[in-house]
């Protein structure tokens, strides 16, 4: 059996960012953590960008307008929903998700969800670095191990030799 699996490596190309300005005391750190992320795995600040956008709802255009660029290896989202007393959370929610996720198949550049849903702003905070890790940073490396392994791929979908230490051969452990 092959398996493919991508790896943490640096990739070449850029990475765009797309963060909502909405609940910025958190989106702020999810960026922090995203990009000193990035640095760590050898991906260079200079080869990120950053788009502001007013909240999680306008992510999905902005995130599928860089990827149809053929600037970017990978587009990262971040952003931050809180659930309130009406049902406005389901919705911007729900559809952030949706959006992000079509972005990613119509380009076929990943595009990855690092939008927060949440509970209450404790919640938000903690997972933006202050208990739980920063789930900006899984982001990033979300997006350095799909960029990976869509390389191992191929163009087309046609599969490309899958490099030692890839897990080639490899049956992952149960």
């Amino acid at each position: 059996m092959n398996v493919l699996e991508g790896d943490l490596s640096p990739p070449a190309g850029r990475f765009a960012i797309v963060v909502a300005r909405f609940n910025s005391m958190v989106t702020e750190a999810l960026l922090h953590g995203c990009c000193d992320r990035f640095v760590r795995l050898g991906v260079a600040e200079d080869r990120l960008d950053v788009a502001w956008v007013p909240g999680s709802f306008e992510i999905p255009l902005v995130a599928r307008k860089l990827a149809e660029t053929g600037q970017y290896a990978a587009v990262v989202c971040l952003g931050c929903v809180i659930r309130g007393e009406t049902s406005h959370y389901d919705h911007v929610a729900g559809q952030a998700a949706g959006g992000v996720m079509q972005a990613s198949v119509a380009t076929g550049v990943p595009v990855i969800f690092g939008i927060l849903t949440t509970e209450s702003v404790e919640q938000a905070l903690n997972r933006s670095g202050l208990k739980s890790g920063n789930k900006g940073g899984e982001a990033a490396e979300a997006a350095v191990e799909m960029v990976n392994l869509l390389a191992q791929i191929g163009p087309g979908g046609s599969l490309t030799s899958v490099p030692a230490g890839f897990g080639g051969g490899r049956i992952p452990a149960r």
